[in-house]
């Protein structure tokens, strides 16, 4: 029986798997299929993982994330709606969509069709969900340079990936998505989030997950992905 098997039915005192960083960070996957749609989230493991998300490091000391939490059923119905709305959009953009994008290798092909198939089970399933989390961060950088945009994002970013990781401790699945936000005025509306003012970065499902636990997957040598010193064409 593995580590995280035996966690899964007695957590550690704190309620959290005993992950090590790199089983975490290898582990922590985009969960589509395997979401539990009948089991609860607790507002407190919320809340929790939120609590260790505002750990991550936040450009000139100022918390400019916000977390916008959804569990009330009406609205995560509509909000899922929205979601299926811009996915439909989505799908209809070739080289985007992740179900047009043609992998040459078998293997490579046979993950990149799992994959599409898992998100288009997310977009059917998505208002069913127990919990969707709307990251946001203070401000708006429409039309504005990349540095003026980067360090917007960097507001949000790194505390939204650590919600993901705090959540895969806790036992839950999420899947980081921007879909919804071909429909971002929208879910601006219905969440009264003020949109003059604040930006949308990502959307996840929160759920437990089925099943027992999760392994890496197959990446490319990080030599791929490298460029040592300069671009290298």
């Amino acid at each position: 029986m593995s580590c995280e098997q035996t966690a899964s039915s007695a957590f550690g005192a704190e309620g959290m798997l005993p992950l090590s960083g790199v089983e975490l960070l290898t582990t922590t996957r985009a969960v589509r299929k395997r979401l539990d749609l009948d089991r609860p989230v607790s507002d407190d493991v919320l809340r929790e993982c939120v609590r260790i998300a505002l750990q991550a490091p936040a450009p000139s000391n100022q918390i400019a994330v916000r977390f916008v939490v959804v569990t009330d059923p009406e609205v995560r119905r509509r909000l899922g709606e929205l979601y299926q709305t811009g996915y439909g959009v989505y799908r209809q953009l070739d080289g985007i969509y992740i179900g047009s994008i043609d992998k040459e290798e078998g293997a490579e092909r046979e993950q990149q069709e799992r994959t599409a198939v898992s998100a288009d089970h997310l977009a059917e399933i998505m208002p069913e969900v127990p919990a969707i989390v709307v990251g946001c961060v203070a401000g708006r950088a429409e039309n504005m340079g990349a540095w003026v945009t980067s360090s917007l994002l960097g507001g949000a970013m790194p505390a939204l990936w650590s919600f993901m990781l705090a959540a895969r401790l806790h036992g839950l699945g999420t899947c980081w998505t921007s879909v919804h936000l071909q429909q971002e005025e929208a879910v601006a509306d219905l969440l009264g989030i003020p949109f003059e003012g604040v930006t949308q970065v990502m959307l996840t499902p929160v759920a437990h997950y089925t099943g027992e636990t999760f392994k890496p997957v197959d990446r490319p040598d990080p030599d791929a992905f490298i460029h040592w010193n300069r671009w290298q064409a």
